[in-house]
């Protein structure tokens, strides 16, 4: 199960928004060891895509850096489908199940296709991907 506060999915669902119509990309970080999303990190998406998303390498050297000193982790992988369900593409269970992966990380997606840009709801899910397998997984969203 997820445990995620408020300000972290209306910090994730606002960056979803901004973005569309291409993807939305970033993580969340949280202490070494813990399983607790705390520090909300956007990232640009350097396919600048409607259908993919890509992290800038050099922004993601640098997030490792940061998240070594800092002693943290990501805690959760996050990104935006603009037009279908937030379920894992193929594409994104490869990113899950590469050289990067944690079987410890939520993958949360989003999906803007209902309403863009707009303010309205959101279809926003969390699975764990581990070896090719895609699990959904219950979200809690706490209060801060």
């Amino acid at each position: 199960m997820l445990r995620i506060g408020q300000a972290l999915v209306d910090a994730v669902t606002a960056h979803a928004r901004r973005d569309h119509p291409d993807e939305a990309c970033g993580v969340i970080a949280g202490p070494a060891g813990s399983d607790r999303p705390e520090r909300f990190i956007p990232m640009l998406n350097a396919a600048r895509s409607p259908t993919f998303y890509e992290f800038e390498s050099g922004d993601l050297l640098e997030l490792y850096r940061e998240l070594d000193d800092l002693d943290e982790q990501v805690i959760v992988n996050y990104h935006s489908h603009t037009a279908t369900e937030p379920y894992p593409s193929r594409t994104d269970i490869s990113y899950a199940s590469g050289p990067l992966a944690d079987p410890a990380t939520h993958y949360v997606l989003v999906s803007t296709r209902e309403n863009g840009n707009d303010e309205g709801p959101v279809e926003l899910r969390s699975y764990r991907i581990l070896d090719g397998q895609v699990t959904e997984e219950p979200v809690e969203i706490t209060t801060d």
